[in-house]
């Protein structure tokens, strides 16, 4: 008896686990911080960790004073997120922000493009 209702509880999870079909999807979450406020002083540097969870890039962009964080958008094109800063030409001064951007993207990507700026995202060989 216990042995029929294990197995039909097995066939059950299974069929559950088969008949789940996960949908493609992009996420993006973003932190910013004003680090300067002349362009000239921004920092030339991308970096990138990766984890379960998706992957958080780092880096200083030069954007309007009055950036908010609805002016970002990320979409999926093929294996290549896009990420894109909209911005308005208000006539203000821009600043020096430090971006980091955290994007959870199903399925996996090979690409990432800020702002027409392509990098190759690949696993690190051991």
């Amino acid at each position: 008896m216990n042995k029929r209702i294990l197995a039909l509880w097995l066939m059950a999870v299974s069929i559950f686990m088969i008949s789940c079909e996960r949908k493609p999807f992009v996420e993006h979450k973003l932190k910013f911080e004003k680090v300067a406020d002349d362009c000239k002083e921004q920092q030339a540097y991308f970096r990138l960790n990766s984890n379960f969870g998706g992957e958080r890039y780092e880096f200083e962009k030069c954007l309007p004073a009055e950036f908010n964080a609805d002016q970002l958008s990320s979409e999926r094109q093929g294996d290549t997120v896009l990420v894109k800063f909209k911005t308005t030409s208000t006539g203000s001064a821009n600043k020096v922000y430090h971006i980091s951007l955290d994007i959870d993207s199903y399925p996996a990507y090979h690409f990432v493009t800020i702002d027409g700026d392509t990098y190759s995202i690949s696993a690190a060989e051991k």
